[in-house]
């Protein structure tokens, strides 16, 4: 899977996944959709995004989570 909008470079943000270089990481992206933020207030609070690049955001974390295996807490 190809992602047009997600960038990674060792100046910018320590190499981090983000939003077309822009100083944004991905899993800042993520954690505010995790938090509720709608892709109106996400951009609201971040004008330099698209609701496309919430979008490909989110696709990019999916993928990344299937690539691997990550540890979980054991449920009772």
């Amino acid at each position: 899977m190809a992602f047009e909008r997600i960038s990674t470079d060792p100046e910018v943000m320590g190499g981090m996944p983000c939003v077309r270089g822009l100083r944004i990481p991905v899993a800042s992206v993520v954690a505010m959709v995790a938090d509720g933020m709608s892709v109106d207030e996400i951009i609201a609070e971040l004008p330099d995004l698209e609701a496309a690049d919430i979008a490909e955001a989110l696709r990019y974390a999916a993928e990344a989570v299937r690539e691997r295996e990550l540890p979980l807490r054991q449920t009772a």
